[in-house]
């Protein structure tokens, strides 16, 4: 299989088009599914490929005013668009994107039509199969960040596994040491024991001595008598 069709995400950010064409982006990309031309001076999207599996479309920071109608030739499977700072100022010209069944994320940041009088209400209910516009959802709750968010979130998690490893570990070596204490604390008891048993054995015998003298004095004065 040629190279070109296993890429499944192409970056062509600060290209240049000519006559609205990208030089190398052809449909020979047939398992492309994320395509990104921000600030690539396109004026119209009539000139792109038919990327049949394309979900996500980048297209900020152009010049296109108009032609949306073809995406639903070229892309019909879009799922998230991003028309941001373009020159887009009426609503009639992205009503074309209602035949873009599976688009659920849709972006006009920086475009004139934002500043139209309840511009969100109207295009909801132009493109009712939309979910997010601008990144929020009809009750202005902001749309999930993509995968990559998801993947911190993962490595947050592994991150906080491996404090509570670290804090079990950490109290084991803290519990360690009252171990140590209490067996210090029998050692010092056995000693005590120890030495009290020495000196009882030193009184008894300085008893035995002193009962031994006192047996000698009597027996002389016993055969001095005599």
């Amino acid at each position: 299989m040629p190279p070109l069709l296993l890429v499944k995400e192409l970056v062509l950010d600060n290209c240049r088009s000519n006559e609205g064409k990208i030089e190398g982006l052809t449909d020979e990309f047939e398992e492309l599914e994320f395509l990104s031309t921000i600030n690539v001076g396109l004026t119209s999207v009539a000139n792109l490929p038919k990327l049949n599996k394309l979900k996500k479309l980048e297209l900020s920071d152009n010049r296109i005013s108009g032609g949306l109608e073809v995406l639903s030739e070229k892309c019909p499977n879009l799922t998230h668009l991003n028309l941001s700072g373009n020159k887009i100022k009426d609503l009639s010209t992205i009503e074309p994107l209602k035949k873009l069944e599976s688009l659920k994320n849709l972006d006009l940041f920086n475009c004139e039509v934002t500043n139209l009088n309840d511009y969100r209400d109207n295009v909801f209910k132009l493109l009712p199969q939309l979910t997010f516009l601008d990144g929020y959802d009809k009750d202005d709750k902001e749309a999930p960040d993509s995968d990559a968010e998801a993947y911190v979130e993962g490595l947050d998690d592994d991150d906080d596994e491996d404090d509570d490893e670290v804090d079990e570990e950490d109290y084991d070596e803290d519990a360690a040491p009252g171990d140590d204490d209490e067996e210090d604390g029998e050692e010092d008891d056995e000693d005590e024991d120890g030495e009290e048993g020495e000196d009882d054995d030193d009184v008894s015998g300085e008893e035995e001595e002193e009962d031994e003298l006192n047996d000698g004095e009597v027996d002389d004065d016993d055969d001095e008598g005599k």
